[in-house]
This record gives structure tokens, C-alpha cells and sequence, in this order.
């Protein structure tokens, strides 16, 4: 059994690592992490990385359970995501397809991060029609005894490109080079239909 940390519209090789088991835990009883995924995404622009950062109302170093944390409603977040995503990727092949969808949970309100990130990986799932099980911990107790497998932090914004995955055709590949193990949304915009079967064949694994 694997355990993970709940993501914002998770990185690539979350997907590969997970989308040929039956089911996988994600801790929302841990303590929120900063640095990490939790509430932050990478997608690729034409001047190279973008990094989207959801503003949380005690900041970044608070210390509560991640079922605990609150978004913070002082900025426009949503709205900012949402444009950078378009200017990023409104010429990749597939963004026409997913926009209407996806700027739909852009302009619904969220209080807690944990229902943010469910609701983003939710909308992944069903995009990927990804049928691998998702199930939550129902505590606190570490999940690092016999029989799980604790992929927490294993992959941070500090070293999320020493995985590559999947190769595939970026937007803006020829002037800032190929970025590995970007947004899902990235290879989703990218890649459509096809995004599937490039996580259902990579070897890689975190």
C-alpha cells in the first residue's frame, strides 16, 4: 500500500508512480509541509518554469493538520492561476478541449486547501479516466510501518525534475528546451486522449 501527500494538480510522475495500482492512501492528517506541493504547481510558460502558489491564511509556516489548512481569500488566486494557464498553454493542441471545464472549478470558492486539491485531482482522474482507487487516512498515526510504502515528500519543487517520466512535445520547447515532470496539466494540455497511455507505459517510478 502507498501513501502519499495531497497535491495541487500533482506532478507527472505522481501519475506514473500510481496509475497502475488498485488503490493509494493520501494523508490529510499530516502536518502541512512547506517547500512542497501541498499548495503549489509547476506549468511551463514562454519565458520557461511557473510556478502557481495558492495563498494560505497563516502562510506558509504554520503548523496544522493539512484538513486544517485555509486558503486565503485576501487575493484573486484563482483568478491569476487561471490566467497564467491560458497564456501558457491557449496554442497547445488540447487546451481548447479542457478550458471550459477547468475554468469552472477556477471560479468556484474553496475554504480548505485539502478540498481544493481533491476537487483538482478528482477533475485529473476523470480526464485520465484513471481507475485506480483513492482512499484517505483516517488518522494521524505515521504510515511508515510493514506493508506501506511512504512516498510523502519524495518529490518537492527542489528536485521535481530529476524525474522524467514521459517525453512529449511542449509549447515552448524550441526556445526554452523540454522541462520533465511538469503539472499533469501540462502533459494533459499537450498530449489529450494520449496522456494516458504515456503514464500507463513509463517505467519511471519515485
Amino acid at each position: 500500500m502507498i501513501v502519499c501527500e495531497l497535491q495541487y494538480f500533482p506532478p507527472v510522475s505522481f501519475f506514473s508512480t500510481l496509475f497502475g495500482e488498485t488503490y493509494f492512501y493520501l494523508d490529510i492528517y499530516e502536518i502541512y509541509r512547506k517547500m512542497s506541493f501541498r499548495n503549489r504547481c509547476m506549468v511551463a510558460g514562454a519565458q520557461g518554469i511557473i510556478s502557481l502558489s495558492v495563498p494560505l491564511q497563516q502562510g506558509r509556516n504554520q503548523q496544522l493538520p493539512m484538513n486544517e489548512v485555509r486558503i486565503s481569500d485576501s487575493e484573486q488566486w484563482q483568478s491569476r492561476h487561471f490566467k497564467s494557464i491560458r497564456s501558457a498553454y491557449n496554442r497547445s493542441p488540447f487546451f481548447d478541449f479542457y478550458q471550459d471545464e477547468l475554468a469552472a472549478i477556477y471560479q468556484r470558492p474553496f475554504e480548505l486547501l485539502t478540498d481544493w486539491n481533491i476537487c483538482c485531482l478528482e477533475w485529473a482522474k476523470e480526464k485520465l479516466g484513471w481507475r485506480t482507487g483513492i482512499r484517505f487516512t483516517d488518522s494521524a498515526t505515521p504510515y511508515q510501518h510493514e506493508g506501506f510504502t511512504d512516498l510523502r515528500n519524495r518529490v518537492l519543487p527542489k528536485n521535481f525534475m530529476e524525474w522524467k517520466p514521459v517525453t512529449y512535445r511542449q509549447v515552448f520547447e524550441e526556445r526554452t528546451g523540454f522541462f520533465p515532470n511538469l503539472s499533469i496539466l501540462d502533459l494533459l494540455f499537450n498530449c489529450g486522449p494520449r496522456t494516458s497511455e504515456l503514464l500507463r507505459n513509463s517505467d519511471v517510478r519515485v
